[in-house]
């Protein structure tokens, strides 16, 4: 039941097999989980690599409460599911994800997103 929670930890895995958890914002729809970050973060550069991660839900630091489950990351590149992605976190989110938008537009960030689609 991760539709309920505001967190979840991302985990990701470096080449060398260990992971990496991230707390981060993520929207849900049917089996996939959809999530937005800095095209240079980690996470995304360990998803060039290797699709393989696992989520479970945390809180704002990343305290994991749930239990881990196996998934698949994938970089979302198409303009029509990036827009799809940014409603979804929008609808979950409200005012908090139009405040983030604007500071990232402020400071130039907002461009440089990338978003992930994560399936379970």
């Amino acid at each position: 039941m991760l539709e309920r929670e505001t967190y979840l930890s991302l985990a990701t895995y470096r080449r060398d097999g260990r992971s990496v958890e991230t707390p981060v914002w993520f929207a849900t729809e049917r089996a996939s989980l959809w999530v937005f970050t800095a095209r240079d973060s980690g996470k995304v550069k360990r998803l060039r690599n290797s699709p393989r991660a696992r989520v479970a839900a945390c809180d704002a630091r990343g305290k994991v409460h749930g239990a881990w489950q196996d998934a698949k990351a994938f970089i979302i590149d198409d303009p029509a599911r990036i827009a799809h992605a940014n409603a979804l976190l929008r609808a979950k989110y409200g005012w908090l994800m139009w405040t983030t938008d604007l500071f990232s537009r402020l400071a130039g960030r907002y461009e440089k997103r990338a978003y992930l689609e994560i399936r379970l």
